[in-house]
């Protein structure tokens, strides 16, 4: 399992490591900064992530995933620190023999993930800016 918190999210390291011989299937999803919210433009994104525990909940729902389907590998990554629209701030990748799996386990762990893992966002608009309650 590839689990981490990062500055940046690196896509060719999650594929080099989901990539192997035995999957028929990588599949990704990415979650990048929205330039509007509501009808405002968002100048930037700030995250922040209670780190050791949104580490301990990223690697337990990979777990769950690794049980519940068939996969070769799974990749949870998530960015910290300022990010401008347009960048990815959210991995979610996984391999397996098939794609249904694939599928099925990549969406699992992003709607899990944005219920239960402590990581927080701020939009920051040009007039004000908020906290926005997309996770725990």
């Amino acid at each position: 399992m590839l689990i981490r918190l990062v500055e940046h999210i690196d896509l060719n390291e999650a594929f080099a490591y989901l990539n192997s011989p035995t999957a028929g299937a990588v599949n990704f999803f990415i979650g990048t900064v929205r330039n509007q919210t509501k009808g405002k433009e968002v100048l930037h994104l700030d995250f922040e992530a209670y780190d050791a525990m949104a580490l301990t909940q990223m690697e337990k729902l990979a777990n769950i995933a690794m049980h519940k389907w068939p996969l070769v590998g799974v990749a949870v990554i998530h960015a910290t620190g300022a990010k401008q629209p347009g960048t990815p701030v959210v991995l979610i990748g996984v391999s397996s023999a098939h794609r249904e799996a694939s599928f099925e386990a990549c969406r699992f762990l992003i709607d899990e993930l944005k219920k239960s893992v402590p990581i927080w966002k701020k939009e920051y608009f040009e007039d004000n800016s908020v906290w926005v309650n997309a996770h725990p």
